[in-house]
């Protein structure tokens, strides 16, 4: 496989043109300014995703708009802060920065910046100084929780009533958590104060980091830019061995996010938290009490988080999708581990079970992430990785005399691609499992060139919105195949391929450390010829799901690029499934939709989250809130109790109610596996 890469002397030549633009300081000393290693690095940056990009985007008046609305909702995403006479003022710059930023004039961001301070630091004071806290529960009012629906705010007196309204919700949350009135304004308070903080400390760079990854993610939601001190910072987290949950997080509004489960950590492990939750509060130990955490500073957050191996910490967290004013934080407890790259290793169980009188060995991998040691494979030596892992398992399982396998990919975000062609490979005879486009046209095949088969017996995937990238190449392939029936949600739609750049390789004589841009160069194909980008993989057994496409995954992002297809390659499909057979399959499956207990609770579970996320209002009145609670409480109630009653009755079927499988989608794909096993004996 070609391997992508850019010359240095390509980039010298495309930058021979560029003049010694400087950047003057503003006159004013208290406002961040750019600096002239800055205005190199963004002419870098212009150069290096104008020429190299795979979309080959024009740096334009157009692109120029997307940057402009994008750096606004970094700023301020939620019209909180801003006026719209400041917007008006903004508006010059809107089809300019694509010439700026060729230039290297980086003024316009910066006042953009300079002015959101200004104006943050005029909200907290109101908040701290001005306003009262003595709300009126009782009166019937309401706060907008969809931005789309609310304009700027056209004078100071209009954002004072919005900022009113959003901290008595605030308040309000806190009031039905049973917080004294002296409490919440406590607790009220000190999340501005350390938001103050963490505004105050911002520096130059920060805000050149904000800019140029604006800017970079303005050609796709992939393409990056990474400042020496993030990019130094990634590297040491990734040859560090933390000890902690291991989650990424990230900071949004005022609420700390998981923006990743790291494969094989605790919190993977625990199943009890993914991407997107939400964190309120954190306690520590059995008997902690928890602490307020929204507002915080993330760095503060995560050192709250992490702690030493073999100590537990207590999180509430609300669920992604879910509204924070009404949905009850879920408490949840995980113990702290060293996070190391051997965590990411398949773990395997046979389940055994009974349906219809028959019993089922099941064998279930989960797949945490597609890994290769390719240190210690590049130096000859023995090296870990998935394929040899899985390998090993279906070893095991063939001692075990398991019926029917089932890979787990649910969260398993990608790695490498390789791994995934192997892994394709333990599965099918030799073929191609992946095509790969470059930005010039030419399309390389992924191929398995093993014809052996480690395993020939009936297979299905599981899958969900967070299956991304290489999950989706494997699980495609199992489809295009037919080799495996697909169960689950439908994947995140990751189609594209990015290499890390350092930009002080097209200027060598720079001393300073310059940043590091991630850039799209490439992107996935099908062997059918579809690409994976938006789409990702439809499952042949579509099981329920909150996760809208465009609020979750690859279509959520407005830049995120388009799906197409090329033609399809050359290969040869299986007979283990054929159309009849997934037909059957799904008929089987959307009647224990409307039959089976724990299908009927996972329904309920899903419409209730949707339900959740398309309010687009929130009452203010305390009697209101506290019957959507209480509603809401009593529908969790009724849940748990609905899935405490589950005896196992499947359609006129008895299933062992000694092992159970708890978890009601890798319930469901173990027993659609059943029906395929059923399924295949019957036309054999």
């Amino acid at each position: 496989m070609k391997r992508l890469s850019i010359t240095r002397y390509s980039l010298l030549v495309l930058f021979v043109w560029i003049s010694s633009f400087v950047v003057a300081a503003p006159a004013d000393s208290t406002k961040l300014s750019p600096t002239q290693a800055q205005s190199l690095e963004a002419r870098l940056v212009s150069g290096l995703l104008g020429q190299y990009h795979y979309e080959k985007t024009p740096i334009d008046d157009a692109l120029s708009k997307i940057v402009y609305e994008d750096f606004l909702k970094t700023l301020d995403a939620n019209k909180h802060y801003f006026l719209q006479s400041d917007i008006d003022d903004f508006e010059k710059y809107k089809d300019r920065l694509d010439d700026h930023i060729k230039l290297g004039y980086l003024i316009p961001p910066y006042e953009m910046f300079n002015k959101f301070r200004t104006r943050f630091s005029e909200r907290i004071d109101y908040v701290l100084n001005d306003m009262s806290f003595n709300f009126d529960y009782t009166k019937d009012e309401y706060i907008t929780i969809d931005d789309s629906k609310i304009d700027w705010a056209e004078n100071e007196a209009e954002l004072n009533e919005r900022w009113r309204k959003n901290i008595k919700s605030q308040a309000l949350d806190l009031k039905l958590n049973e917080k004294a009135d002296t409490t919440i304004e406590r607790t009220i308070r000190n999340r501005y104060e350390r938001l103050k903080e963490t505004i105050t400390d911002y520096e130059g760079r920060d805000v050149f980091q904000l800019y140029m990854n604006t800017f970079a993610e303005s050609f796709d939601p992939h393409t990056n830019y990474f400042s020496p001190i993030t990019s130094e910072n990634f590297k040491i987290r990734m040859q560090q061995s933390l000890e902690g949950i291991g989650a990424t997080l990230m900071t949004e509004n005022d609420y700390t996010k998981v923006n990743s489960v790291v494969p094989g950590g605790p919190a993977f492990e625990s199943k009890a938290i993914h991407r997107d939750d939400k964190i309120v509060a954190v306690a520590q130990g059995a008997e902690g009490e928890f602490v307020d955490v929204v507002g915080w500073r993330l760095d503060d957050v995560v050192q709250k988080i992490r702690g030493p191996k073999g100590t537990l910490v207590r999180l509430k967290i609300v669920p992604a999708g879910k509204p924070v004013a009404t949905t009850i934080p879920t408490e949840i407890q995980i113990v702290r581990d060293k996070i190391k790259l051997d965590n990411q290793v398949p773990v395997s169980e046979v389940k055994e079970f009974s349906r219809g009188g028959t019993s089922y060995k099941v064998g279930i991998i989960t797949i945490p992430s597609f890994y290769l040691n390719y240190e210690d494979m590049k130096k000859g030596e023995e090296y870990g990785s998935t394929t040899g892992d899985v390998k090993k398992i279906l070893s095991q399982f063939k001692e075990e005399s398991v019926d029917g396998v089932l890979v787990d990919l649910r969260y398993n975000g990608g790695g490498s691609l390789q791994e995934a062609i192997d892994l394709s490979g333990l599965f099918i005879e030799e073929g191609p499992v992946v095509q790969i486009r470059d930005a010039d046209g030419s399309i390389q095949e992924g191929r398995d060139k093993d014809a052996s088969i480690s395993y020939t017996g009936p297979l299905a995937v599981l899958t969900n919105r967070f299956s991304a990238s290489a999950s989706e190449i494997f699980s495609g392939a199992m489809q295009d195949y037919k080799r495996g029936v697909i169960v689950g949600e439908q994947t995140f739609g990751k189609g594209t391929v990015q290499n890390l750049v350092s930009l002080n390789q097209f200027v060598p004589k720079v001393e300073d450390e310059l940043g590091q841009v991630k850039l799209t160069l490439a992107k996935y194909y099908r062997i059918n010829g579809s690409s994976t980008q938006h789409k990702g993989v439809v499952p042949d057994v579509e099981m329920p799901s909150p996760y809208k496409a465009e609020d979750f995954g690859e279509s959520s992002y407005e830049t995120a690029l388009k799906w197409d297809e090329i033609p399809g390659t050359e290969y040869d499909v299986t007979d283990y499934l054929t159309d009849d057979i997934i037909a059957k399959l799904k008929k089987k499956h959307d009647a224990r939709l409307n039959e089976a207990d724990y299908l009927k609770s996972l329904k309920l579970d899903v419409e209730e989250a949707i339900a959740s996320q398309e309010k687009t209002t929130l009452s203010l009145n305390l009697q209101q809130r506290e019957k959507e609670v209480e509603e809401a409480l009593e529908r969790k109630n009724a849940l748990n109790d609905l899935r405490g009653d589950i005896k196992g009755n499947e359609v006129n079927e008895k299933a062992n109610t000694d092992d159970i499988i708890k978890d009601p989608y890798l319930r469901e794909g173990a027993v659609v596996l059943t029906d395929l096993i059923n399924l295949i004996v019957g036309e054999s």
